[in-house]
């Protein structure tokens, strides 16, 4: 018996069925109306929660190379 797994079954990094559920659910959540709202609840609730947020946003930048091409530097207020 071959354990080579099928084409569509490869798992891992290359684990295809996975990709379509996250994309097919991220693009019913982006298309739901819901985006918004979530924005708004996940907002800092105080400035010092806001500090605290972009402390580790900035943790996290500081491990990154950098914005894709595609993604704007620019945030709207």
């Amino acid at each position: 018996m071959s354990s080579t797994p099928k084409k569509d079954e490869v798992q891992g990094e290359g684990d295809y069925e996975a990709a379509r559920r996250y994309d097919k659910a991220a693009r019913d959540f982006a298309e739901s109306g819901k985006v918004e709202p979530a924005a708004h609840e996940a907002a800092p609730e105080s400035a010092a929660q806001a500090e605290e947020m972009k402390q580790a946003e900035d943790i996290g930048k500081s491990h990154s190379k950098g914005e894709g091409r595609l993604v704007s530097n620019k945030r709207k207020a």
